[in-house]
C-alpha cells in the first residue's frame, strides 16, 4: 500500500506543479495557481500520514517505509529549489522569462555548488533518519520496526557515494573561459 502511495504522490507533486504554472503562466489565474504550489507540501503530509496510519495498524516495517521517509526528506530539502526550477524553465518557454539559472561551469564556484549540493544530500539523510526514528518510537515494537534501521544504513550510502562529485571537484577543478592560473 505505502509504494503505491508513494508513487501517488509523487504524480500527484508533478501534476500539482504543472497545473499551477499552468495556470500562472498559461491561463494568467494567479490566484489558482498560488493556491496549486501552495498545495504541494500537503503530499508530503498525506505520505507522512499513511506511514504513520500503516505502522500504527500493524503493519512490519519494510523498505518501503524507509523509502516513504527518504521521498518526504528529499522533497523537504529539494522541494523548493525543485518548484523554482520548473518555474524557470515554465516561465521561459512559456512566457518569455530570462534564461534559467545555470549552475557554474568550472572553478571554485563550480566546487562551491558542488559542496552545497552534498550539504543537502547530507541534511536530506538527516531528516529521513530522524522521521525513521520518529517512526521506530512511535510504533515502539522493535520486532516490527528493524527494517527501519537497517534501511538507514543502506541510505548512508547515497550521500558517500554523492561526495563523488563535490572531492572530484575539488581535487581537479574544470577550468573556466578567463581562469588565468598558469
Amino acid at each position: 500500500m505505502i509504494l503505491a502511495i508513494i508513487i501517488g504522490c509523487e504524480i500527484g507533486f508533478w501534476v500539482l506543479l504543472g497545473l499551477g504554472l499552468a495556470s500562472r503562466y498559461l491561463w494568467g489565474m494567479r490566484r489558482l495557481s498560488t493556491a496549486l504550489l501552495l498545495a504541494v507540501p500537503l503530499v508530503d503530509v498525506v505520505l507522512l500520514g499513511a506511514a504513520v496510519v500503516d505502522m500504527r495498524g500493524g503493519a512490519e516495517a519494510d523498505w518501503r517505509h524507509g523509502l516513504a521517509a527518504a521521498y518526504i526528506a528529499y522533497s523537504i530539502v529539494f522541494g523548493h529549489r525543485t518548484v523554482k526550477w520548473a518555474d524557470a524553465k515554465f516561465a521561459h518557454r512559456f512566457a518569455d522569462g530570462p534564461e534559467p539559472w545555470k549552475p557554474p561551469a568550472g572553478g571554485m564556484a563550480r566546487t562551491r555548488y558542488e559542496w552545497g549540493i552534498w550539504l543537502r544530500i547530507v541534511v536530506a539523510y538527516g531528516i529521513a533518519c530522524a522521521l525513521l526514528l520518529g517512526l521506530t518510537w512511535i510504533v515502539d515494537d522493535p520486532s516490527r520496526t528493524g527494517a527501519l534501521t537497517a534501511f538507514m544504513g543502506s541510505l548512508l550510502r547515497i550521500p558517500l557515494i554523492a561526495a563523488i562529485w563535490p572531492v572530484s571537484y575539488s581535487l581537479f577543478p574544470k577550468k573556466v573561459a578567463g581562469d588565468s592560473k598558469a
